[in-house]
């Protein structure tokens, strides 16, 4: 298992001078954003794509860092009820499909994306409860949209030997590990979970289990915390519109790695991915707003430095 991170938050520099941060810090794995809300600041589609000598260009700056790229992100809604918003999300997903196997790169992580509760709606709907009856047929349509379109993309991901990651988020038709198992069931093996813990901590699921019941459904992994504030939670539940940005009215924030659950957590964590297959990254994705990018990610880095194993498991001698 390795260290990895998603770069998005260092944008504003180039990836030369990311990758040699990075790797000072001991990490082994990039996640380099490709479109929609990741951006493109280090991977532009429309330079890479089909050009030989731009991606022989980004495999010597990685290997110069010893570095390896883990997943393409490109987090958008491709099943959007307004046609022109699915189309770009649909065309950058595929692309970046396309440009992970040109680069040798076996993830995409994305999102499932929502649709609106009807073929006539132009604002997706997130729907959280079967009652009354209209909201459980809306949910029942959006998921034949869902399954339909997800059946397709995973025949594209099979024709270019490449993995979707799709993380469980709010505002999304799969936001839970049952609908993830779900999705996986109807559209194949080639899309799976992107397992975000920090976006079911506040649902109160529990990881572990939820690592369990996925299994060999995980194809890549967020390293992210959260940390739900029962002064608020108690009040008003976890359900919360409140603005990132005011977090002293929040019942829970996105929290660095090791400061919404302690490093015990995180390494039963490692341990049960281990023990469903998982081998790949743990990329941190930082989005704590009360520390800076730079002190997240390092506080991150050493924790999980603790916490990955860097070896293959041994014979167990002792049971033989």
């Amino acid at each position: 298992m390795q260290i990895g991170v998603l770069t998005v938050p260092f944008g504003g520099q180039s990836l030369d001078e990311t990758c040699s941060y990075l790797a000072d810090l001991g990490v082994e794995r990039v996640e380099l954003g490709c479109g929609g809300s990741p951006g493109d600041d280090h991977l532009p589609r429309e330079e890479y794509l089909d050009d030989d000598d731009a991606q022989a260009d980004l495999h010597a700056l990685l290997d110069e860092h010893g570095l390896e790229v883990s997943a393409l992100a490109t987090h958008n809604n491709p099943i959007h009820p307004v046609d022109d918003h699915a189309a770009e999300a649909d065309t950058e997903l595929r692309e970046a499909i396309e440009l992970a196997d040109q680069l040798g790169v076996d993830t995409v992580t994305t999102f499932s994306g929502l649709p609106g509760g009807s073929p006539n709606d132009e604002v997706p709907n997130w729907i959280t409860a079967p009652w009354p009856t209209e909201h459980k047929e809306a949910h029942d349509y959006q998921w034949e949209v869902a399954e339909e379109y997800w059946s397709e993309i995973a025949d594209v991901a099979d024709d270019h030997g490449v993995n979707v990651g799709i993380e469980m988020h709010p505002n999304m038709l799969v936001y839970e590990p049952s609908g993830m198992r779900r999705l996986h069931e109807a559209a194949g093996d080639r899309i799976g979970a992107n397992f975000d813990p920090s976006h079911l901590y506040w649902q109160g699921i529990d990881i572990a289990e939820a690592i369990r019941y996925l299994g060999d459904a995980i194809h890549h992994v967020h390293a992210k915390d959260t940390k739900v504030y029962e002064p608020k939670s108690k009040v008003k539940g976890v359900l919360d519109t409140t603005p990132y940005t005011e977090e002293a009215d929040r019942s829970w924030l996105f929290r660095s790695v090791g400061y919404g659950h302690g490093e015990s957590h995180w390494k039963d964590v490692v341990s049960t991915l281990r023990m469903v297959g998982y081998d790949g990254a743990l990329s941190i994705e930082h989005e704590d707003s009360l520390t800076s990018s730079r002190e997240g990610l390092e506080k991150a880095v050493d924790m999980l430095s603790r916490a990955v194993f860097e070896t293959t498991p041994g014979d167990a001698y002792w049971a033989e």
